[in-house]
């Protein structure tokens, strides 16, 4: 490790088997709040929902209090990206909702997001934007099983999202993935575009939280003065799909996944690897 650059945290197979029981609480908090996520529910009451969840598991959220972050999940809308506050907005047929959230289980952290077109009358245009998203982070992780340094993962996201038919969606490149374990954000940053350098190399016991961001239009954002809401500047709407990964002897495994990644990876032709107890 060069020296002045941040220490990255391997896992042993115990401490990610920790991660995967956090991983699996913050998969069904979020089957909750998604299921909820219909025309005239409130943002409010998917923090709630999700909230509840982590109780009955006695979980704890990794989002509440973060930096003085007052909820349980992001709840983003439409041209929002990321760190939207949940509120008493309620939800149209239409919208574009990202759902981000984590969970703690004995100090061991998972974080995901998903993205929900609410209602029936949904904008082609925007469900082809939340599938070319969940497949460019698939795609991100399904070369990490491969990859021998963490760039490779931004490089296979960058090509999988420009390859794809249609108007050129753009990859924010001020916000990126990260490393996880003992907490939420570490070491190292998970970019999502080609930047042209390599980064660290790929170990077993690392875990990262993979998480692409694409927008219909330009990538330039700005913070609302709520100091978090990330908005797209020309309002352009957004998609956000996230997972912690864990890497093994073996592979990957997708540790905010029911399956492990399965159904995910097996178009690209990977199996997950995951740890058995």
């Amino acid at each position: 490790m060069a020296f002045g650059q941040p220490r990255i945290e391997y896992k042993s197979n115990s401490e990610i088997l920790k991660m995967r029981e956090a991983g699996l609480v913050l998969a069904e908090a979020l089957d909750e709040a998604v299921a909820a996520a219909k025309p005239g529910v409130t943002t409010a009451s998917l923090n709630e929902i999700f909230g509840k969840v982590l109780e009955r598991h006695n979980a704890t959220s990794n989002f509440l209090g973060y930096h003085g972050f007052p909820a349980n999940i992001c709840a983003s809308v439409n041209h929002e990206v990321v760190h939207g506050f949940p509120s008493d907005y309620v939800l149209k047929d239409g919208d574009v909702l990202k759902i981000d959230g984590g969970a703690i289980v004995d100090g061991w952290h998972a974080d995901s997001a998903r993205t929900v077109l609410v209602g029936e009358n949904i904008d082609p245009e925007d469900k082809r934007l939340s599938e070319i998203t969940e497949q460019a982070m698939w795609a991100g992780i399904a070369a990490a099983a491969k990859a021998r340094f963490v760039g490779q993962i931004g490089e296979a996201i960058d090509d999988y999202v420009t390859s794809q038919p249609g108007d050129e969606l753009g990859i924010l490149e001020d916000y990126c993935g990260h490393g996880i374990g003992s907490a939420m954000h570490m070491a190292p940053d998970v970019l999502n575009y080609n930047a042209g350098h390599r980064g660290p190399r790929i170990k077993p016991g690392m875990a990262l939280a993979i998480e692409p961001m694409l927008v219909r239009g330009d990538i330039e954002t700005s913070v609302l003065e709520d100091d978090w809401t990330v908005v797209t500047n020309d309002k352009s709407n957004a998609s956000q799909w996230e997972h912690t990964v864990a890497f093994t002897m073996g592979g990957v495994w997708v540790l905010t996944a029911h399956d492990g990644g399965a159904a995910g990876l097996a178009p690209f032709g990977v199996e997950p690897s995951p740890i058995l107890p």
